[in-house]
């Protein structure tokens, strides 16, 4: 229960101080999202260093913190073609840099190295980089119940899964990757997160029942695909928890592992989807 009431508490800390940030706007956003994947990246290091595994780290730092940048919604409006976004380009000069490096000052295992770093990059300040561009779709005002939206559905997720696991848990999801996961857990997390968005896109006028649906299930399964995800990475490296900057809840990784590709599932579905409006 000490652990319970702990994680409790940081949850609820960690969403005031989103939700102010994320109030605010892009200025108060951007050195937010820096912080984040710079401690995020941090914590990648530490897992990769106790596994022998080797980074380019300035370059993921140089070329994390321009994905970010390259995210701001002012950005948008100067795309380099029709179409096409800036965050592209810094991706393709971080894969030809990297390369580059490796021709240029090869070490033992460059190909290792290249591939680790590319992940980091993509998995970390990438995913993070739709926080920014969820928060201006499809413009400032809106952007604000938009993002709103994935915070409160995984919240509710995590809650319904937890109960529903505990109570009603017996298959287990992913065994080999989380043992604690369970398919009830899963399911639990899925009804709850789709009260909850059907409550709020009702008040808030936005979507049908259906499209609440259609998102509920986009999103809880893009929740348990991103603590998935973070749980085969950890296994893979030996590793229990990320960090322990977050009491309760280990390390950014750990607590934003769920965000990280709920987010980015938001956003695409209100760009892409012909169910929304």
């Amino acid at each position: 229960m000490e652990t319970l009431s702990t994680r409790v508490l940081t949850s609820v800390i960690g969403f005031l101080i989103v939700s102010a940030l994320v109030w605010i706007g892009w200025w108060a956003m951007l050195p937010a999202l820096i912080a984040v994947s710079f401690f995020g990246l941090s914590e990648y290091f530490r897992m990769l260093d106790r596994n022998d595994l080797d980074v380019r780290r300035l370059s993921l730092g140089v070329f994390g913190t321009a994905l970010i940048v390259a995210s701001l919604p002012m950005f948008s409006e100067y795309a380099p073609w029709p179409g096409g976004s800036w965050r592209e380009v810094v991706l393709t000069i971080a894969v030809g840099t990297l390369l580059v490096l490796e021709v240029i000052r090869p070490g033992e295992r460059p190909l290792e190295r290249v591939v680790y770093s590319l992940f980091g990059l993509l998995y970390i300040p990438w995913l993070l980089g739709y926080f920014m561009l969820l928060r201006y779709s499809p413009d400032g005002q809106q952007g604000l119940l938009y993002f709103a939206l994935p915070l409160l559905a995984t919240f509710a997720a995590d809650i319904g899964g937890f109960f529903a696991g505990h109570f009603f848990g017996r298959r287990k999801l992913a065994p080999e990757v989380s043992p604690g996961k369970t398919v009830e857990g899963a399911i639990g997390g899925l009804a709850f997160g789709f009260v909850v968005v059907l409550v709020v896109s009702q008040l808030a006028g936005i979507w049908t029942p259906l499209q609440a649906f259609l998102y509920s299930v986009l999103v809880a399964s893009a929740s348990q695909l991103g603590d998935l995800s973070e749980s085969l990475i950890k296994r893979a490296l030996r590793t229990k928890d990320s960090g322990n900057s977050l009491p309760g809840h280990g390390g950014f990784l750990d607590r934003l592992d769920s965000l990280m590709f709920a987010v980015p599932a938001t956003y695409f579905f209100l760009n892409i989807s012909a169910f929304t409006n």
